[in-house]
């Protein structure tokens, strides 16, 4: 008999059909004549109870049968007497797939720590937790594909291995066959990469952006969504070294283009959460106001998860320069009173996620979009302005998170994208193809990216970056 998922089943309003399920036990209850199982496959977070006659053949079996055990149960639905669901399963064959040791097995029917379970990040599926996130990121993932494909753009795969430094930081993975132990040199005594499987250095890409480009400047609309790396030596809740971007470039979009379609991009995205992920939202939602009651008064958010999603999705964003923000933090209590571990004294500093912050809960209390930047605290490629010291960035902020969209319009004019290479030193040789697409056709373009696991952040409420994805890359951890 076919197996029917456990979220089918608990859907059901007519009773009386015999079915198959398969899943993991949750719990086990057995008295004399009875027992009861919470059976679950991960296709929801609820569980299905299964009623089982007991008979010493069935006892038998039941003795084998610990939390995490993986069944096979036929049966008959009926309506359940008891409260919290409308559909129970009366067992008339159970038949045991896999044990779970209860001696051995990490998981018990009660609370574990996030970071007992980033221990076992190989089981922390089977948990409520983690169930709920990942079926929302599989949600977010394919709204996120929807979204752009409703708007015709075209998704490319852009490389993994490059040779360029979008942002040209150089904090990169670097690729390479080469023997550490017996490196080749040059005459100079450098390592000869001309000897390497690529002739020349080669890194695991920071950013589609630069390749998304250059497929905009034909294609129009095009994003891309993979994943990207960053050597950075950084140990905090907000950090990974192997994350996930979605990157949309538009050839003829201005920097209010980019603002709208960032906007309406994640108003549809929340959006799609609140319509389609309702039952693991108020899980997560119920989690964190647990975690809540934990802290200070002073530190409490004041709104529920689902509130703040519903917030977002019903607010205009606000819009301000970089210099409007700076007045705002300058002037700011906070900041006179020394709230800020950062000082904001001038222009031209590089705003910290307390600034973001505070802009977004404390001053608008709502989401806000910063454009202006001065360009010394900006990367190379976006359009300068004629003031000779800003560019057209635009940051999205986000509450609890801070920044969660970076992107700007891109220069389109060769000469002053030209004049900004060689200022920052970034060798032109291997920037050529990038310079090249401003002297064949050039047009007015844009682009941002979104980093999906600080989506996840915001839409899970979770607290720390690494439990938004499965197997977290930190410094000195690439377990499982």
């Amino acid at each position: 008999m076919k197996r029917i998922k456990i979220s089918e089943v608990l859907k059901r309003t007519t009773f009386g059909e015999v079915i198959t399920v398969m899943g993991w036990v949750r719990t086990k209850r057995v008295s004399k004549n009875v027992g009861f199982i919470a059976l679950n496959d991960g296709s929801t977070i609820n569980n299905l109870q299964v009623v089982i006659e007991v008979t010493p053949e069935i006892d038998e079996l039941l003795s084998k049968v610990h939390t995490g055990a993986s069944l096979i149960i036929i049966g008959k639905t009926v309506e359940s007497v008891g409260s919290g669901q409308q559909v129970e399963l009366l067992c008339s064959n159970i038949q045991l797939l896999g044990q779970a040791n209860p001696d051995e097995y990490p998981l018990q029917p009660k609370r574990h720590s996030l970071e007992f379970l980033r221990e076992i990040a190989h089981l922390r599926f089977r948990t409520n937790t983690f169930s709920a996130v990942f079926r929302i990121r599989h949600a977010m993932t394919f709204a996120i594909h929807k979204f752009f494909n409703d708007k015709g753009f075209c998704n490319i795969h852009t490389p993994i291995i490059t040779g360029s430094d979008a942002e040209g930081a150089g904090e990169m993975f670097q690729v390479t066959t080469l023997d550490p132990l017996n490196l080749p040199k040059t005459e100079e005594g450098k390592i000869d990469y001309t000897q390497d499987f690529f002739g020349k250095v080669t890194n695991l890409t920071v950013s589609g952006q630069l390749e998304g480009e250059l497929a905009a400047m034909a294609l129009s609309e095009i994003y891309t969504f993979g994943p990207t790396f960053r050597a950075e030596n950084s140990n905090t809740a907000r950090h990974l070294a192997e994350f996930w971007m979605i990157e949309p470039e538009m050839a003829f979009y201005d920097i209010n283009d980019n603002m709208d379609l960032a906007e309406e991009m994640l108003q549809y995205l929340v959006k799609y959460a609140l319509e389609n992920c309702r039952e693991d939202l108020e899980f997560l939602s119920k989690r964190r106001e647990e975690e809540q009651k934990q802290k200070p008064q002073n530190e409490r958010d004041d709104m529920s998860l689902i509130e703040r999603l519903e917030f977002v999705v019903n607010n205009k964003f606000e819009r301000l320069t970089y210099t409007e923000a700076i007045d705002i933090l300058k002037n700011s209590n906070a900041n006179k009173k020394g709230q800020f571990a950062y000082p904001v004294n001038n222009w031209g500093t590089d705003l910290q996620s307390e600034h973001e912050r505070y802009l977004v809960e404390k001053h608008f209390k709502k989401p806000v979009i910063l454009t202006n930047y001065p360009k010394e605290i900006k990367a190379f490629y976006m359009k300068q302005n004629e003031d000779g010291t800003t560019v057209r960035a635009m940051d999205v902020l986000f509450p609890q998170i801070g920044e969660i969209i970076g992107g700007s319009q891109r220069e389109e004019d060769y000469n002053k994208l030209l004049s900004r290479i060689q200022e920052l030193h970034i060798p032109e040789k291997e920037m050529w193809w990038y310079l090249e697409t401003r002297k064949f056709g050039t047009v007015p373009h844009s682009g941002y990216g979104l980093g999906f696991e600080r989506l996840m952040l915001f839409i899970t409420g979770m607290s720390n970056i690494r439990d938004v994805i499965p197997f977290p890359r930190t410094p000195k951890n690439a377990e499982f």
